[in-house]
């Protein structure tokens, strides 16, 4: 697994992706926190009940966020160990997200 890597990317490079299509963003937090609030555009798909299979195939298209991008690093190491392409992920999750001034949604 040593050669396995996740790239940070800043929340405004992923709005942009995702705005372009470049990038499908995938929640891995839990549901009572996406209840609270929410990536605007997010697939959820949480990390305590994690299968890599859940998540919609990316067509080349991946990125995975949390809270804070902790939860996110371990996600996308545990995708690539299924063969899945998920090498990027929002650096500072929902917390950056928001302090960058990007939108959010209530109720998942």
């Amino acid at each position: 697994m040593a050669d396995h890597k996740v790239e940070d990317l800043f929340p405004d490079e992923v709005s942009k992706g995702i705005a372009e299509g470049r990038y499908l963003l995938v929640d891995v937090r839990e549901p009572n926190e996406v209840a609270v609030e929410a990536y605007p555009d997010g697939v959820v798909v949480a990390l305590s009940t994690f299968d890599p299979a859940a998540i919609p195939d990316p067509q080349g298209k991946q990125v995975v966020a949390c809270r804070s991008g902790k939860r996110s690093v371990t996600a996308s190491l545990a995708a690539q160990a299924a063969g899945l392409p998920y090498d990027k992920h929002l650096a500072g999750g929902i917390i950056g997200w928001k302090a960058a001034g990007l939108p959010t949604k209530t109720g998942g």
